[in-house]
């Protein structure tokens, strides 16, 4: 299944709504599960996707059921054309992002760092992206007067679906609802044309770090594919385009972490929770540096995952 938040293209102040797509057209699940409200155990209709997810045991088996009946009233009634709706971020809100960073090796060797060995005991680089930098499918990434060099990162997302505190590598597909896709756009020189700066121990990686935090920072979408849809996450092609030319190509198959050690990891550390949101690192290509990997007014990105689809987001400028 292929689950969205979206709106109407010509209503959009209205409210967003959970949806499923089905070809061509999004099936409104505010307006399908409201009919069969007495039969969920609970009674209540999720009104939003992160509801969806917290219950989505006791819908599945209805939706599986429509998914059957492709032609009945129910579904066509509830159905609008996907060119008619906006995509938003999956999640408008989740409570965590949460990213790897040098999780493939041929990235860790473009941004200047020594790669470890295949022997060698690491651990697990994990840090915080805040949900005001989540923006959707064609929504703008905006460079202001704080960004200098703005890079890309494209990466498979995992979603949470079930809450779990020191999950077990062996249990962890349990706790995953689905994937999708964020761009984990990042400010390199945060703060390196302040003149006569006294630079403080730890002032480069926290500069680093805050220029991952700007809003719109986030792209994610343009939906989420739910587990069993993807048999192997760990062979799946990436790829990102900016203006039409090539800049990222790999494949989740070169992570050094797989995700049930992450989800493991992480947990180890904080609860996840259904709607959360774990990125997985990106491969060789990112936008670490120069005039060629740094975003302008106007350049047209997209994300590419195998078996996910396509993320697209322009950039405007605003300085």
């Amino acid at each position: 299944m292929r689950i969205v938040t979206f709106r109407l293209r010509d209503d959009p102040s209205g409210l967003p709504h959970p949806g499923l797509v089905l070809g061509d057209q999004i099936v409104d699940l505010t307006i399908v599960l409201a009919r069969a409200k007495s039969s969920l155990r609970n009674g209540e209709v999720p009104q939003n996707t992160l509801s969806l997810l917290e219950h989505f045991s006791e819908f599945r088996e209805h939706l599986a059921g429509l998914l059957d009946e492709r032609n009945s009233d129910e579904l066509s009634n509830a159905c609008i054309p996907l060119s008619a709706a906006k995509l938003t971020a999956p999640i408008l809100r989740p409570g965590k992002i949460i990213c790897l960073a040098g999780n493939y090796r041929e990235h860790i060797k473009e941004s200047g760092f020594a790669v470890p060995g295949e022997k060698d005991v690491i651990t697990q680089q994990l840090f915080l992206k805040p949900a005001t930098a989540i923006i959707g499918n064609e929504d703008e990434i905006v460079i202001g007067k704080n960004n200098l060099k703005v890079g890309w990162e494209t990466e498979l997302a995992v979603v949470i679906g079930k809450k779990g505190r020191s999950i077990s590598s062996d249990n962890a597909w349990e706790h995953v609802f689905g994937y999708t896709i964020l761009n984990d756009v990042s400010e390199r020189a945060l703060n390196s044309t302040i003149g006569n700066r006294r630079q403080r121990e730890m002032d480069r990686f926290l500069d680093w770090l805050a220029g991952k935090w700007f809003d719109t920072f986030a792209p994610c979408g343009p939906w989420i594919v739910t587990a069993d849809e993807v048999s192997n996450p760990h062979n799946l092609d990436i790829r990102l385009t900016v203006n039409g030319q090539v800049r990222q190509q790999g494949n989740t198959g070169d992570m050094i972490f797989a995700i049930p050690e992450q989800l493991a990891y992480a947990s180890s550390i904080m609860t996840l929770e259904p709607g959360d949101i774990i990125s997985t690192g990106t491969p060789v290509g990112a936008g670490v540096g120069g005039a060629d990997s740094s975003l302008n007014d106007g350049d047209v990105l997209i994300c590419e995952i195998e078996k996910i689809g396509s993320l697209k987001n322009t950039v405007r400028c605003s300085r």
